[in-house]
């Protein structure tokens, strides 16, 4: 059953909470995060991506990093930019975009049951990024942004949000990307009833957010080991999330960009393609169903559609993941014609959220920094349940969630 607790945020004033308030860390590089943050001093990239006040020169991973990540943390708070609550409190986050709303319960979850498959996982995580953030947790000690989690929606959770929408929020700003950012403080009186609602959920999913939620465990066992009086209820056993009901959900798909063609030439690649999907030049460039894939290669869109010897192949998988589109293009393309084995680590691969859509694909490849890209129809929300509740994972990078939270709003103090 799925633990949820109140906490004692550390938040901005309501006036200055659209300037503190940043993208997610890892959706924007070093350059992107300091060009963000230019001019706002309150910028919460200058904790998450504290390496924009240091020299370029210096590694990003460096402990000079993350000390600085706690120096501008323990600042804003000295500066009271940033002020903890007294008490625990349970929030309400809702998201406006394009017309879309969604409104999920923010609190802390678990560690334990993230640990034991209570809350479920999709993806792998990357040991590197792994290793980022857990270093950052530790050095400062907090817990900077949420994991998207999701779930069945529950009436009697519903009725609560509703009534709680009804209230004055305690922020409400749009950011430069037009997306409305709405937070509300949930009154004390509703907490035994989510903590008891909730608990009868069976299982939570984590929508994004996968490397936060383990560098969260990691991070405990260290905290563990090195309190002697642990009990189990400190809060570094807990990781702070929004849980969202999964009909509200919207996703993206997460293209991909490749750098060079393994040694093929262009007609050599596409002959190797031919040998397991029919391509036809295209003019629309995103796909408009499954078992399709777009490819930009050479300034032409091309739909690859797998043949029937690959769609009888995939029939007999053992596995829901196997089935998927970006499955399809890793296991029939991307690793026996270009030579990626594993996504995670190989060099000659990036990953471009659908947001940016298939201009940023076109112009990756049109000035030459990528060989090839290929845009993938979205994952569904089903899949990703159904995918989590069989122990499997997609490979990485299989799904984008849009809109995307605020870091810097509510922080979770460990």
């Amino acid at each position: 059953m799925a633990v949820i607790r109140p906490f004692k945020a550390l938040k901005p004033t309501k006036e200055n909470a659209p300037v503190v308030a940043s993208v997610p860390y890892d959706v924007v590089n070093r350059e992107e995060a300091k060009e963000k943050a230019k001019g706002n001093k309150l910028s919460f990239l200058r904790v998450t991506r504290s390496e924009i006040d240091l020299d370029d020169i210096i590694n990003p991973y460096s402990s000079e990093v993350y000390k600085k990540a706690k120096e501008t943390l323990e600042q804003f708070k000295k500066e009271k930019i940033l002020i903890q609550d007294s008490k625990p409190h349970f929030y309400l986050y809702r998201l406006l975009m394009a017309g879309r709303t969604q409104v999920g319960i923010l609190g802390t979850f678990s560690i334990d049951e993230y640990d034991d498959n209570v809350i479920l996982k999709h993806e792998k995580t990357r040991k590197e990024k792994e290793d980022d953030r857990t270093n950052h947790i530790i050095t400062t000690e907090a817990q900077t942004g949420p994991v998207f989690l999701t779930y069945k929606g529950v009436e009697s959770i519903n009725k609560i949000v509703d009534k709680v929408l009804e209230s004055e929020p305690l922020f409400l700003f749009t950011s430069s990307d037009g997306i409305r950012h709405t937070i509300w403080q949930v009154l004390e009186e509703h907490n035994a009833t989510i903590i008891d609602e909730i608990g009868k959920v069976w299982n939570l999913y984590i929508a994004d957010g996968h490397h936060r939620a383990a560098s969260a465990s990691r991070a405990q066992k260290v905290k563990k080991e090195s309190n002697p009086n642990h009990i189990g209820d400190e809060e570094y056993n807990y990781f702070i999330g929004v849980l969202f009901p999964a009909e509200q959900l919207h996703i993206m798909p997460y293209n991909r960009v490749v750098f060079n063609l393994n040694g093929n030439t262009k007609q050599e690649f596409l002959n190797k393609i031919s040998e397991k999907f029919v391509y036809d030049k295209i003019n629309v460039k995103e796909p408009v169903d499954r078992r399709n894939i777009g490819m930009y290669l050479g300034g032409v869109w091309y739909n690859l559609k797998p043949k029937d010897s690959v769609i009888a192949s995939i029939s007999l998988a053992k596995s829901v993941a196997e089935t998927l589109d970006v499955s399809i293009l890793q296991d029939f393309l991307l690793n026996p014609i270009l030579g990626i084995d594993d996504p995670r680590t190989n060099k000659n691969i990036d990953f471009i959220g659908g947001i940016r859509g298939t201009a940023e694909l076109e112009k990756l490849v049109n000035s030459g920094k990528a060989m090839v890209a290929f845009s993938l129809y979205p994952v569904s929300v089903n899949d990703l349940m159904s995918i989590a509740d069989a122990g499997e994972v997609m490979p990485p990078k299989s799904t984008w969630f849009e809109p995307k939270l605020r870091d810097g709003l509510l922080v979770h103090l460990i």
